[in-house]
């Protein structure tokens, strides 16, 4: 199915609901996921930097779907057959794919289908929100393991911090965490968590 206009409008993700004392001291979380929405402007440079480094680098130049990032894929994944060449998936196609999740079992054709809408969808959201939007909303749904869901869990989880105050090390550390949240878990796997956050360096 295609998301509605009004789906687009008002996105669901499962939230985690805080007990506050009255003096404004959180005592508490309950949650199904354990995230927490921040705003664009709630985080820090460095993270921004990080995530278009790695995930989207002509991020500002796109309307959703980029075009040569696909023919890159195309001559290296397919005709070169170079596996480690990453994907052609946008911030804002990724966005609409953890918004608007696949089902698990699909066959080929099923995929191409679902990628196609995908596009469309990612394509509606460029139309919908600013670029700005689209990085926070990206990073209030992705995972990052270790019960945390979205940047600001991810920040409070791994360095009791707010996303705003990660410095370039943290930031690379988290956005790295992305491509494999249980590889890269600086929890449980300390040496690959290095490693792919000085490849995000």
């Amino acid at each position: 199915f295609m998301p509605s206009f009004e789906q687009l409008e008002n996105p669901k993700s499962n939230i985690a609901s805080q007990v506050i004392s009255s003096d404004g001291v959180v005592l508490g979380t309950f949650y199904i996921q354990n995230r927490t929405n921040t705003h664009f402007e709630e985080l820090s440079p460095n993270v921004v930097n990080a995530l278009l480094a790695t995930e989207d680098a002509r991020f500002f130049k796109h309307s959703g779907i980029d075009f040569r990032g696909l023919f890159r894929v195309i001559v290296k994944n397919i005709i070169l057959r170079n596996k480690n060449a990453g994907g052609g998936s946008t911030i804002t196609q990724q966005l609409a794919k953890n918004l608007f999740p696949r089902n698990k079992d699909m066959n080929f054709i099923e995929l191409i289908v679902i990628k196609m809408k995908e596009w469309l969808t990612a394509v509606k959201l460029e139309k919908s929100y600013t670029k700005q939007e689209i990085i926070a909303m990206y990073l209030n749904t992705v995972d990052f393991g270790s019960q945390a869901y979205g940047i600001k869990s991810a920040a409070k989880t791994f360095f009791d911090k707010e996303p705003s105050d990660l410095t370039i090390d943290e930031s690379a550390l988290l956005i790295g965490l992305l491509k494999a949240p249980t590889y890269f878990s600086p929890v449980r796997n300390p040496e690959n968590s290095i490693k792919r956050r000085n490849v995000v360096l």
